[in-house]
């Protein structure tokens, strides 16, 4: 009977991992669906903006009460699946808690560790249950949150609740048996709060005990391989790529935009003609229509979008009642590369199937409300740039379709002409910042 289930837990984890390691790649192959960009450069600083923002959640920390909360989870979900270790190794080899003997009184410590971890990650789940659900807080409760990720984000919650009861059951119930030093079940562990729980298996019998123990034990990690293999479909998915999405981020100043090589190139070409690239070499696209058009680190931004909707909410567009909505301008951009990569895996390479990620999932309208003042860059806790995808789009309108508002259209040939936005020649602003200073 045990080498059964030791056989049956090894095929129930070798299929988990290779599902997900099926999945990952998918995603993988959506984020290089992008277009190159070399972000290579800066190691240092991007390393630093990994521990202050990825791993030290400073962008957090602006609202310290769900800081707190989200540090609670973070911090559980990193440390209580060290874990995880001593379950497999346990389901493999048939043993039964096997560094409690290697470890002695340190084992103790670390259990109790993981439990106080535990009991707050379920705490903090409740709270962001109701925050979500009962107080309804205003941006996690908006439009395009309606149907999956709403689902989801609830789903995940109540799922990290039921793994930490598990925990903690599984415990109560180990030393319950430990009590009665039944079979293995007679290592010297106190467990701080699952020993609360304890009495309640008072006058149990050792049969009942163990079956509630295993029980736990199979559903706990049956459980977190189900949950690994859930992240690739769900928004969580921010848990594994909000690191190197944060170590890819830019390290330019804010505000400083990418001047476009290709338009650097139609100049200088227009300039001196000799120097064109000859042949037919496929005309340069500026700026982006669909999701092949963006870089792949604005694809894995929308990946890794959380959907908190701190970005929307610091949105001046959208605060004065535009259409613009930065966190829907992720959520679409990710919905558009699923849909490209559904259409590949069906036909082993892309058909083309008459949809663009703008119109058909971003409207010109949204686009063209964004102030480009970088408050959704800004408040982004993993450092994801909606604003780049925004201006990609827009300067595809501008530049490739000739389609702009008439006010702008009279900016764009001020600044050809005059240099600047206002309709005067250099010469007349020079006459006037003369006599402004006498």
């Amino acid at each position: 009977m045990q080498i059964f289930q030791q056989l049956l837990f090894l095929a129930i984890t070798i299929l988990a991992v290779l599902l997900f390691v099926k999945n990952v790649k998918k995603i993988r192959r959506n984020i290089l669906l992008g277009r190159d960009i070399d972000l290579s450069d800066n190691k240092s600083e991007r390393w630093k903006k990994v521990l202050l923002l990825a791993i030290g959640q400073k962008k957090m920390f602006k609202y310290p009460l769900v800081a707190v909360l989200h540090l609670m989870i973070y911090a559980g979900f990193i440390i209580i699946n060290l874990e995880i270790l001593e379950i497999i190794l346990d389901g493999i080899f048939g043993t039964h808690r096997m560094f409690a003997g290697l470890l002695g009184s340190v084992y103790s410590w670390l259990i109790n560790s993981f439990e106080i971890l535990a009991f707050l990650v379920l705490a903090a789940c409740v709270v962001f249950l109701a925050r979500r659900n009962v107080i309804k807080v205003d941006r996690l409760n908006k439009r395009e949150l309606d149907g999956f990720p709403k689902t989801d984000a609830n789903l995940i919650l109540m799922t990290e609740i039921v793994l930490m009861t598990l925990f903690l059951t599984m415990n109560a119930a180990d030393q319950a048996l430990q009590q009665q030093h039944y079979g293995h079940y007679t290592q010297t562990a106190s467990f701080f709060i699952s020993g609360l729980l304890t009495p309640l298996f008072t006058g149990m019998t050792t049969t009942a005990l163990v079956a509630i123990e295993r029980t736990c034990w199979w559903l706990h990690i049956v459980g977190v391989l189900a949950f690994l293999n859930y992240l690739p479909y769900s928004k969580h998915l921010h848990i594994i790529l909000g690191f190197p999405n944060t170590y890819y981020s830019s390290t330019e100043p804010m505000g400083k935009f990418t001047n476009m090589k290709e338009i650097q190139n139609e100049v200088l070409y227009a300039m001196q003609p000799e120097l064109a690239p000859t042949g037919d070499a496929a005309p340069a696209k500026f700026g982006a229509k669909d999701v092949p058009d963006l870089t792949w680190k604005n694809l894995m931004d929308a990946y890794s979008c959380t959907e908190c909707g701190r970005c929307t909410a610091a949105c001046p567009a959208n605060i004065t009642g535009k259409k613009l909505n930065p966190r829907k301008i992720m959520m679409d951009t990710r919905d558009r590369m699923e849909e490209i990569g559904r259409n590949i895996n069906k036909n082993k390479q892309f058909v083309e199937d008459g949809k663009t990620l703008l119109r058909d999932y971003i409207t010109e309208e949204e686009v063209r409300a964004c102030t480009t003042c970088q408050a959704c860059v800004e408040e982004c806790p993993v450092s994801i740039s909606p604003l780049d995808i925004i201006v990609q789009l827009r300067r595809h309108l501008v530049m490739e379709e000739s389609n702009a508002p008439q006010e702008w259209n009279g900016m764009f040939s001020n600044v050809e002409n005059n240099f600047a936005p206002w309709k005067f020649s250099p010469d007349d602003r020079d006459r006037w910042a003369e006599e402004m200073k006498s």
